[in-house]
């Protein structure tokens, strides 16, 4: 019989309350993210408060935008005495962010002009838009 309070989770269970699937907790294990509570002989496994608090981090920092490698070098600190250092990945990952932000509203820029020249052309001549990715 599958338990459904918050102690002595199932993996299903624990999966659901995580909001999860089964086969993403199984990869975090995998990729050390989350431990694998031991076995006790002739039953199963199970997973309690402390692992849905963990995938719940793991998720958030994902929709931060960290990668599963960064969101490790997260869960080393996660005793909050380390506000320092995870500043510091937090102003890094912000720098990408603005990177990546700046690449795409140049990209917004070039889509657009692009599609206004499309808009322009008649007759005889070419795609803007095919000509120019033809000559990248």
């Amino acid at each position: 019989m599958m338990e459904t309070t918050t102690a002595g989770l199932t993996i299903g269970t624990f999966a659901k309350a995580a909001g999860v699937s089964v086969e993403t907790l199984r990869f975090y294990q995998r990729r050390g993210l989350l431990s694998e509570p031991d076995k006790p002989y002739g039953s199963i496994r199970r997973y309690g408060p402390a692992d849905i608090a963990r995938v719940r981090f793991v998720k958030a920092a994902q929709r931060l935008g960290f990668s599963l490698d960064e969101v490790a070098g997260l869960l080393t600190l996660d005793d909050g005495a380390h506000c320092d250092d995870a500043r510091q990945l937090a102003e890094s990952k912000l720098a990408d962010v603005r990177e990546k932000m700046a690449d795409l509203r140049r990209i917004e820029k070039v889509l657009a002009a692009l599609v206004r020249d499309c808009c322009a052309s008649h007759g005889t001549i070419s795609c803007p838009l095919i000509s120019t990715l033809q000559k990248q």
